[in-house]
């Protein structure tokens, strides 16, 4: 069964808990087999490369981890606060998404 998320690639989010609680930044990917996001410029890994064409010497090359999605919350587009996400109908009959403390729909 697949789970439905409350976050989308390319929607602003921030970091609610764990090592880099208060950061904030766009969706990359989600990974939803580990219900996990990777998002941009959050949680930076370290990873040694072995020296090869591009880098003769070896390289430390920084690149983004995957933050689990409870510890991420969709910034409101009015406000820029974190806010709950919520489902409804618009006008054409389409589902869209909506910030639940401003009411404005989320693109």
């Amino acid at each position: 069964m697949q789970t439905k998320f409350h976050i989308k690639k390319g929607d602003t989010v921030k970091v609610i808990a764990g090592d880099s609680k208060g950061q904030q930044g766009r969706v990359l990917e989600l990974i939803k087999e580990k219900n996990r996001a990777i998002v941009e410029g959050v949680n930076m890994l370290s990873k040694h490369t072995k020296p090869n064409a591009k880098s003769p010497q070896g390289a430390i090359i920084k690149k983004e981890g995957a933050v689990h999605v409870s510890n991420l919350m969709v910034l409101d587009p009015a406000s820029g606060k974190i806010t709950r996400i919520g489902r409804k109908r618009n006008a054409e009959g389409d589902i869209v998404r909506y910030a639940k403390k401003s009411g404005e729909e989320i693109k």
